[in-house]
């Protein structure tokens, strides 16, 4: 069933919008609280009158969105996160997520509002936007950082691991003057462990 809303519902939209939802709760809920009205065919002139009506109301809260479009307009929020290899997140940010953060700066946004161009679950950064009103949108950045000890203890791995690079790499070369043959099988594994975490420390840090 088609009703024009009357006043906001914040599961449903906004003042003005037509929104459709099941009869039930329609005549049950909506209509008896005077949250919007049956916007059908057959009540059309009634609709447009009704439209009419709303228009004062409508105007006055699309200024509401947009100064509050004002304030969201060119925001960064900031998660310091710890992530596993390749920058991959342990849990991603959620809409809620943003919406809890938003609130901290002053600004309530329902979550259902808020739509990100990629799921956050990786280091890096995003953009998210948010539906005020009927053509009223703002925009957000978010970015996503590294937890500082996890940082500097991989920035510390990968120094280890190329030092051990460098030392192994000075053993082999000593030994091949000397005629010596190293121990290929335990020295291609440990070459292996330390590119293994040199890649990983290096693929995290430049997220």
């Amino acid at each position: 069933m088609k009703v024009i809303l009357t006043e906001k519902v914040p599961t449903l939209g906004n003042v003005g919008e037509i929104v459709n939802i099941s009869a039930g709760y329609a005549r049950n809920f909506v209509i008896p609280n005077k949250l919007g009205v049956i916007a059908d065919a057959g009540n059309a002139k009634a609709l447009a009158n009704q439209q009419k009506a709303l228009a004062k109301k409508v105007a006055e809260q699309k200024a509401d969105a947009q100064a509050v479009k004002s304030k969201i307009d060119g925001l960064t929020l900031e998660f310091v996160k710890k992530a596993g290899a390749n920058g991959k997140l342990f849990g991603a940010i959620t809409t809620l997520d943003l919406s809890n953060e938003l609130k901290s700066k002053g600004v309530e946004i329902e979550r259902r509002l808020i739509t990100v161009n990629n799921a956050m679950k990786n280091l890096g950064k995003f953009t998210a936007k948010v539906k005020l009103f009927q053509g009223v949108e703002a925009e957000f950045k978010i970015n996503i950082v590294m937890d500082p000890a996890q940082a500097e203890e991989l920035k510390a791995k990968q120094i280890a691991a190329e030092k051990r690079k460098e030392e192994k790499a000075a053993a082999a070369a000593l030994a091949a003057e000397n005629g010596e043959e190293p121990a290929k099988e335990d020295a291609a594994v440990e070459q292996t462990e330390d590119q293994r975490l040199a890649a990983q420390a290096n693929a995290i840090l430049r997220s």
